[in-house]
């Protein structure tokens, strides 16, 4: 996000919040959920941001997850007034249709798992992390589940698993959706169902940009965002 950030800076005052165990920000000392996530960025909005007698709400531009997180946040009634607007690109926490290769794998590894209900405690957790680090698991992992170890693999499954489709109707602020449409992480059918439920939403197309539409189309979504700011 730091290219979008330093292209908006002159416009406004920005803040690139690096999540616990991302960029500089130490990893947690336990996996965390969208609500942890979600206390922790409340915090930092009113310490670091909504300081001083003209402070109001925030615009909070998030990507992927960062948008999930962002959903969640202002769906809920202790966080609506921390936030002015969403701008959100590619972002995640609709449900996705699961196809059958999905579904295969986590039979997998359900059943890979099995042995380890019936084991004692020390044993099972033996079993789990032998599991997890055998080149079975590897394969039937996603590149970014492989890619994280520990306390982060652990944070990034309560994440993909947690979906905010029941609570979107409840946004009240304006929100703005950019997609590109090369996206194979999160679909069409998604970015839809956000225009479609949430009161003000807006849904902007990116042609030719993948999940990372901030660095696939920068100009374009710089100017989205400061339509939306200024």
């Amino acid at each position: 996000m730091r290219p979008l950030a330093e292209r908006l800076t002159p416009a406004c005052e920005t803040h690139n919040i690096d999540l616990p165990g991302h960029g500089h920000s130490p990893l947690p000392t336990a996996a965390l959920d969208i609500p942890d996530h979600a206390r922790l960025v409340a915090d930092y909005i009113r310490t670091k941001m909504q300081h001083g007698v003209q402070a109001g709400p925030v615009t909070l531009i998030g990507h992927s997850n960062g948008g999930r997180i962002g959903l969640y946040m202002a769906s809920q009634p202790e966080y609506q007034s921390l936030f002015e607007r969403l701008v959100l690109i590619s972002p995640s926490g609709i449900t996705p249709i699961r196809g059958t290769r999905f579904r295969v794998k986590r039979l997998a590894a359900r059943t890979l798992r099995a042995p380890a209900r019936v084991l004692p405690r020390g044993a099972a957790e033996f079993f789990n992390d032998w599991i997890t680090h055998s080149l079975v698991w590897k394969a039937i992992g996603s590149s970014d589940y492989n890619a994280l170890t520990g306390v982060m693999r652990e944070t990034f499954v309560k994440a993909v698993n947690f979906h905010v489709d029941d609570m979107i109707s409840q946004i009240s602020c304006p929100v703005l959706v950019l997609w590109g449409d090369g996206d194979t992480d999160v679909s069409l059918r998604q970015m839809k169902i956000l225009e479609e439920r949430i009161p003000d939403c807006g849904l902007v197309i990116l042609p030719g940009a993948g999940h990372y539409g901030h660095l696939d189309a920068l100009d374009t979504v710089v100017a989205a965002c400061e339509s939306m700011i200024c």
